[in-house]
C-alpha cells in the first residue's frame, strides 16, 4: 500500500496491532480506525456481542464465560471470522487484542482470514513500569490520571467529579512485571512468526503520542 501525494491511504488493509500492556496500543488502534475508517475489533467486545445477540458462537461462549473458563481458540475464531463478515469489514479492519500466540496465529490462517501487516508498537519495559504504576483511574467516573504526565489538581481527588482516583491493582509495580513477563512469553514467539511471513513493522513508541501516531501511519503506507 502506498501513500499518494497528500499521504492519504491508496488500499485499506487487515491489520494486527501487537503491544505490550501500556504501550499505548488501545489508543493508537482508535486512531487508525478512525484515520482509515475501519472498525477496530477486539476479541473482548466481540464475544460480548456475540452473546448478547444469541448467535451460535455466542450461546457456545457463554456457557463457558458463565462457568469462569476460557473461551477456547476455535470459538473466539468462530466469533471473529462471524464477525469480519460485516459490511463495514470490507475495506478492512485491525484487530485489537488478537491473536495472542502463534497457535492462534495458526488458527487464524486456517481459517482462511487474511492478515495483510502487523504494527509491532516496542516500548521499553522499564518505561511501561513508570507509565502504569504512575496512573490513577477515578473509582466514580473512569477517568484516568498520571502523577506526573497528568496529575489530579488535588492529590488522589480527580478533577471531573471528586471521585477518588486510585491505583488499580493491575497498575500495580508487582502486577506490572507478571503481565509483562506473560506477554513477552506468549508474543515473542508471534513476533518473529509474522517477521518469518515478512508481515511484521516495528514502531518505536515515542514519549509524544502524536509522533507514535504518525510512525504507525508512516508503518501502514510503507
Amino acid at each position: 500500500m502506498h501513500g499518494n501525494n497528500d499521504e492519504s491511504v491508496v488500499r485499506v488493509m487487515n491489520l494486527i496491532l501487537l503491544g505490550a500492556p501500556g504501550s499505548g496500543k488501545g489508543t493508537h488502534a482508535e486512531f487508525i480506525s478512525e484515520s482509515l475508517g475501519i472498525p477496530q475489533i477486539s476479541t473482548g467486545n466481540i464475544l460480548r456481542e456475540a452473546v448478547k445477540n444469541g448467535t451460535e458462537s455466542g450461546l457456545k461462549a457463554k456457557s463457558i464465560m458463565e462457568a469462569g473458563g476460557l473461551v477456547p481458540d476455535e470459538i473466539v475464531i468462530g466469533v471473529l471470522k462471524d464477525r469480519i463478515a460485516g459490511a463495514d469489514c470490507k475495506d478492512g479492519y485491525i484487530l485489537d487484542g488478537f491473536p495472542r500466540n502463534v497457535a492462534q496465529a495458526k488458527a487464524l490462517e486456517e481459517m482462511g482470514i487474511t492478515i495483510d501487516r502487523v504494527i509491532n508498537i516496542e516500548v521499553p519495559d522499564e518505561k511501561i513500569r513508570q507509565r502504569l504504576s504512575g496512573r490513577r483511574v477515578c473509582e466514580g467516573c473512569g477517568a484516568s490520571y498520571h502523577v506526573e504526565y497528568k496529575p489530579t489538581k488535588k492529590d488522589g481527588v480527580c478533577d471531573k467529579c471528586g471521585g477518588a482516583a486510585v491505583l488499580r491493582k493491575d497498575d500495580a509495580p508487582e502486577t506490572v512485571i507478571e503481565r509483562l513477563k506473560t506477554y513477552h512469553e506468549l508474543t515473542s514467539p508471534l513476533i518473529e512468526f509474522y517477521e518469518n511471513k515478512g508481515k511484521l513493522h516495528k514502531v518505536t513508541g515515542q514519549e509524544d503520542v502524536g509522533d507514535t501516531k504518525k510512525l504507525v501511519l508512516d508503518a501502514i503506507n510503507a
